[in-house]
């Protein structure tokens, strides 16, 4: 597929991975020259999407779950709850990469009717 600048920004939006206000594509987990090799090596932005979700999900590690200041204290999303969400995710954009022929989503069915022969 080729990546045009409204496909790497539909996929940024489907990786979660928005540029930040005044920042650049440095400033998230891919470059957008990785975001064109995805594109480039996918039949379509989900198969894309899936892919970036698995390489996100890759790239995980564990922080502290919780901790306590004085009498405050801070619950974190653990790394299980993370990878779990990053797998799914991928999982769901495979599933719509696999629906889909020429970057439109199928849906739809033909069937082939014919008259029964009456005695």
């Amino acid at each position: 597929m080729t990546p045009t600048p409204e496909l790497l920004t539909r996929l940024r939006k489907y990786l979660n991975e928005t540029i930040p206000a005044g920042g650049t594509d440095t400033d998230t987990r891919f470059l957008n020259s990785e975001l064109e090799e995805l594109l480039t090596e996918a039949d379509n932005v989900y198969q894309a999407a899936s892919k970036g979700w698995i390489i996100k999900a890759s790239l995980l590690q564990g922080d502290i779950e919780s901790y306590s200041v004085g009498q405050e204290k801070y619950d974190l999303t653990s790394l299980k709850d993370q990878l779990s969400h990053a797998v799914t995710m991928a999982s769901q954009y495979a599933s719509l990469g696999t629906a889909t022929a020429g970057g439109k989503v199928l849906s739809g069915a033909i069937l082939k009717l014919s008259k029964p022969e009456v005695i």
